[in-house]
């Protein structure tokens, strides 16, 4: 039995409330469980210097948790002092993100998004990356209205979720108390029922190939979810 009384192959209850910020060109606030994270997108007509007259466009992310997001609190985090943890995440966000943009037609022009942890009960990267996908997203939407984009540069929703082996059994969108005592974790980015990236490490013990699929097939059925929740939330 799962701590929270969930199936094994049985998501936390999602929910992604959009047009939370009234500056941000993008924005929704995404609950995951108990995790819930504030994704906004912001457009920059600049891009960075390496891509300055190149034609194309990129995206990028940044990524924070605030003090009480977590059980005891934490010391807020300066931009010159971001522990590695932080910095990984964000990249990974980026990365992710990035992997889903047509980068051509979005046009020469930045969109940062920026995912902030409002409350951790596991799984937060993955929730800001399914977040943030929305609040690119709705951002893209405004540049297609306004015509300064004409074709839509995200192809399919980008979605990530965790699966991993706890108390020998493969289970889908792990929680803190499971991710904490989880045998095996793992982190699963798809889109378009394509695999973007995969984080996988044996935290307690080994785990086999056969092992390893099952959480895949996992990961496929909760990202088909997300994947509905985000299509939903974007009209």
């Amino acid at each position: 039995m799962r701590p929270s009384g969930r199936q094994t192959n049985e998501m936390r209850a999602v929910s992604i409330e959009t047009g939370v910020t009234m500056h941000a060109e993008g924005s929704c606030l995404i609950k995951c469980g108990n995790t819930h994270v504030l994704c906004t997108a912001t457009i920059d007509e600049r891009v960075p210097p390496f891509l300055k007259n190149s034609g194309l466009g990129w995206v990028t992310a940044e990524y924070g948790m605030l003090p009480r997001a977590t059980n005891k609190r934490m010391r807020r985090e300066a931009k010159n002092g971001q522990s590695g943890r932080t910095q990984e995440i964000q990249r990974l966000i980026g990365r992710s993100l990035r992997a889903g943009v047509d980068r051509v037609a979005l046009g020469e022009r930045q969109i940062v998004v920026d995912c902030d942890v409002i409350q951790a009960d596991g799984g937060t990267r993955c929730a800001s990356i399914t977040g943030g996908w929305v609040a690119l997203k709705l951002a893209v939407q405004k540049l297609m209205k306004s015509g300064d984009v004409i074709t839509d540069p995200l192809v399919d929703p980008v979605a990530a979720v965790s699966c991993g082996i706890y108390a020998g059994q493969n289970v889908l969108d792990l929680d803190y108390p499971e991710d904490s005592e989880a045998g095996v974790d793992g982190n699963f980015v798809m889109t378009g029922g394509k695999l973007i990236e995969v984080q996988m490490s044996a935290e307690g013990a080994t785990f086999t190939r056969t092992q390893m699929d099952g959480l895949l097939d996992l990961a496929e059925k909760g990202i088909s979810e997300l994947t509905e929740a985000q299509l939903a939330a974007v009209g």
